[in-house]
Parts: C-alpha cells; sequence; structure tokens
C-alpha cells in the first residue's frame, strides 16, 4: 500500500497522467481519504455513529438547499457552518456536540461547512471514498487492511485554503495504524506523506496540547467550542468508516 499525502485539496493531482514535480501520477487513486478533524469529518462520523441515515455534502448553500427541498421535510436536517459558526436557518452547525442526539436518527443529514465538505466536492469522484478523523483512526485503518489499495490519497481539507497542523497528524496517525511508523519506505508515496507519519510519532501522546496550539485550533477556542477539541482529539473511540456510496452522499460501515 503506497500512501500520498496532499495538504490541501488544491493540492492533490488532477486526475489524470500529468507530471507533478516530475512525478508521474495515477489516474485516480485506488482510494481516496478526506480529512477534516476540526471539525466536519469528526462530525460527519459521530452523526452516523449517532444513526444519521446519510450525509449529503455539498461546497455551495444554494445547490444544497435546492437538493434538500426535494427530500420529505421530516427526514432531513439541514446542516450549515460558515467561519465556525451555525448559519441561520438551519437545523445544525458543525460541531459534533450537535449530532448526539436522537434528534439525528433515521435523518438524512445535507451540510456544508467551510473547509470540509469542499474537499469532498473535490474528490467525489474517486470510486472509493472515505472520511476519516481521529475519531475513527482505527476503523479506517482495520478498513484499509480488509480492502488493501495499492494507492491511497490522504486529503487535508486545509483551513481555507492553508495547510492545518490537526489533518497532516490524523494523516500520519492513519499511515501509522497501517505500520508506516515501523516501515516508512514501504508506505510512504511522498514527502508530505513521511512528514505526517514523523509528526504523529512525536505527538501522539499529546494531541490535545497540540490542537489546541494551531491557528485553527485556537480560533474555534475563541469562539466558545473548548469541549469540541477536546472530543475531536479522541483517538479510535468510532467504530464507523463513512463511506461514499453515490456522489457525496456518505453512509456508515461498521468495522
Amino acid at each position: 500500500m503506497e500512501i500520498f499525502f496532499y495538504h490541501t485539496p488544491d493540492q492533490a493531482p488532477a486526475m489524470s497522467k500529468d507530471a507533478i514535480k516530475g512525478e508521474q501520477v495515477p489516474d485516480s487513486p485506488d482510494c481516496a481519504i478526506v480529512i477534516d478533524v476540526l471539525r466536519a469529518t469528526t462530525t460527519i462520523a459521530t452523526a452516523l455513529k449517532a444513526g444519521a441515515e446519510a450525509i449529503h455534502a455539498f461546497k455551495d448553500l444554494d445547490t444544497l438547499l435546492r437538493i434538500s427541498s426535494r427530500w420529505p421535510y421530516k427526514n432531513r436536517l439541514l446542516a450549515g457552518e460558515r467561519g465556525g459558526q451555525k448559519l441561520d436557518g438551519f437545523d445544525l452547525g458543525n460541531s459534533p456536540f450537535d449530532y448526539m442526539t436522537d434528534a439525528v436518527t433515521g435523518k438524512r443529514i445535507f451540510m456544508s461547512t467551510t473547509n470540509g465538505t469542499r474537499a469532498l466536492d473535490r474528490m467525489q469522484s474517486v470510486s472509493l471514498l472515505l472520511t476519516a478523523s481521529l475519531t475513527n483512526r482505527a476503523a479506517v485503518v482495520r478498513f484499509l487492511k480488509k480492502r488493501q489499495p495499492h494507492t491511497v490519497w490522504i486529503v487535508a481539507a486545509g483551513c481555507n485554503g492553508k495547510f492545518s497542523l490537526e489533518d497532516t497528524i490524523c494523516a500520519g496517525a492513519i499511515a501509522c495504524g497501517l505500520g508506516a511508523g515501523l516501515d516508512i519506505n514501504h508506505y510512504a508515496g511522498n514527502d508530505e506523506s513521511i512528514a505526517a507519519i514523523s509528526l504523529f510519532n512525536f505527538w501522539e501522546n499529546r494531541l490535545e496540547d497540540l490542537i489546541s496550539y494551531t491557528k485553527h485550533g485556537c480560533y474555534l477556542a475563541s469562539l466558545g467550542y473548548e469541549e469540541d477539541l477536546n472530543y475531536c482529539t479522541q483517538l479510535d473511540i468510532v467504530d464507523i468508516v463513512p463511506i461514499q456510496v453515490e456522489p457525496a452522499v456518505l453512509k456508515p460501515l461498521l468495522v
């Protein structure tokens, strides 16, 4: 298994045989994993664990409102976040604690967030698309070990188009769970993946401290979301893998 890590969706190669920095890249990975630790992919895993029927992700709000209007009102919830805050007129924001309730059970959640759902939109043409967070890291690792995709792209949502430390640490956590910490040469497809592995190895026992130092973590804390940061840094507490079953629609796979 060869792991390529990209700090933002825009850094992931176009899905064609183009030379990127002198390297030949595949048309498309065998598997892509989108990460947005703070907070979209953590929230997606939480919602599906709580019994949501599916997550339908959108990069823009107009499309979300148009598509969701076709769904029975009693069977849907609208989730919207920009700049860390829940949008007016939406049922839910992007805090995982919004979804730890029976109110989401059986509901399809139509979601648009600042970073995470845009990353999902960028990668939705990949035939095997997952989302990952620190909370469901072990489930994702078990899935990968079972399926054994040859080429895996881990794509960070980043923060407003820029590098995010928390997503990098999660990529390293996945790679180390697969065994890359002991055999980097076997797993690392690019230097970014080596950096992610090294970062996780150094901070594995201090994840909460690390997240509290990050720019986005500090911003969320300033909005009053310290509890979210604590939850988002917990390793391996959710046993499902969100997997795309049709474009932009994620359902839970128990692993």
